[in-house]
């Protein structure tokens, strides 16, 4: 259990960073950068710890890690068209 709390609380100040992080004076593409960093950490050590894959067999993890990747990359396929429903389709009024 004690394990669990530490763990715990490094989650907590791993999310406190982000909010300082969020609101300091950075900006752009190095804010986000270093936000997803922060986030994948957290990511990463709630899916070791809480999930308790950190006890697993290498191969159930680089299945999962697997599975995710590829169910986040295939999440993505939606966005060009969600884009074209936003904006209308390219060259739709040029003229011919």
């Amino acid at each position: 259990m004690g394990r669990d709390i530490i763990v715990y609380v490094c989650l907590l100040a791993l999310s406190g960073l982000q909010f300082i992080q969020a609101y300091s004076s950075g900006e752009g593409r190095g804010l986000m950068a270093r936000l997803l960093i922060v986030a994948g950490v957290q990511a990463l050590i709630a899916v070791l710890f809480f999930m308790r894959l950190r006890s697993e067999r290498r191969s159930l993890v680089v299945f999962v890690a697997t599975f995710v990747l590829f169910v986040l990359a295939t999440m993505q396929y939606g966005w060009p068209d969600s884009f074209r429903q936003l904006v209308g389709v390219p060259f739709a009024n040029a003229p011919r």
